[in-house]
């Protein structure tokens, strides 16, 4: 691609193409990966919008336009992620965050405040780049906070952004509560699973078709890991203690009633702002009086 005489220019041809590609966003998105490939940020990009472009500039934006157009994921693309107060680093190795999953942080925050104890020990199962223990960590810094992922690259990028960010996270690699002691049990214990069908279409278009299908798609038609950690989950639990999942929009009921067959108290489930079924949370009975 020739160079444009401007980063102005640049921005606009970047821009064109994007929405071409059928990009929801082209203007931000043509402003992130011109930042990318410039090292600028917004208010420099308009700073500096008539300054010349070099051929090598030129040659950056183009590669990183075309990763997009071919539908890649930005946040592969950036190598960032922003989620709750954090940016993250991710990579194709993991689940990408998504703002849906801010809802059950919200929830679990509730949960931790309300707790009588001044220790909460707090586990996230599945945890990818850190994404729900790290925005917990962030908010409650006097948790004890752990982690799981079956993903040794995953809990590379966990241990990565914990560093980045200064927070303490103990992290563990097995599947799902196999990771952990029989003696190990916590005050909340929260959850991301793959909980979409394995022939769901979406899987093989947009950003799904980049990221690891095994943090995405789940047996008996997304729910299998769902019930494995509900059915695992209560002898890791404090008596009192709570499961907090995310989950499909469609699969609140099934949810709802694993919990209670398991025999969780509280069970209740938080719809997002599109209205639809996301979180579920259930309790762990207290130990009768006696």
């Amino acid at each position: 691609m020739e160079a444009p005489a401007t980063l102005d220019s640049l921005l606009r041809d970047l821009r064109i193409r994007l929405q071409d590609a059928g990009i929801e966003n082209p203007g931000l998105e043509a402003r992130m990966l011109l930042g990318t490939a410039t090292g600028q940020d917004t208010a420099q990009l308009i700073a500096h919008g008539n300054d010349a472009v070099t051929a090598e500039q030129a040659a950056r934006v183009d590669a990183l336009c075309q990763r997009r157009c071919a539908g890649e994921p930005m946040a592969h693309i950036l190598g960032r992620r922003s989620f709750w107060t954090l940016d993250l680093r991710v990579s194709p190795a993991c689940l990408i965050p998504r703002p849906e999953t801010e809802l059950l942080v919200e929830q679990a925050v509730a949960v931790i405040k309300d707790l009588a104890t001044d220790a909460p020990r707090v586990l996230d199962l599945g945890t990818g780049p850190g994404t729900i223990i790290l925005a917990l960590k962030s908010e409650r810094p006097d948790i004890h906070a752990f982690a799981s992922d079956r993903s040794h690259e995953a809990l590379q990028q966990a241990q990565a952004n914990a560093a980045e960010l200064g927070l303490r996270v103990g992290l563990w690699q097995g599947d799902w509560l196999e990771a952990l002691a029989p003696a190990a049990h916590f005050h909340v214990i929260t959850c991301n699973p793959p909980y979409i069908a394995p022939d769901d279409p979406h899987l093989t278009r947009g950003d799904l078709r980049f990221e690891p299908r095994s943090a995405l798609a789940a047996a008996a038609h997304g729910l299998a890991d769902l019930y494995r950690v509900i059915d695992t989950a209560l002898a890791h639990l404090n008596p009192g203690g709570w499961l907090l999942l995310e989950h499909g929009f469609d699969q609140g009921e099934a949810v709802r009633r694993r919990l209670e067959a398991a025999g969780y108290h509280g069970i209740r489930t938080i719809r997002d702002p599109a209205d639809h079924e996301r979180t579920t949370l259930a309790t762990k009975p207290a130990r009768p009086r006696g």
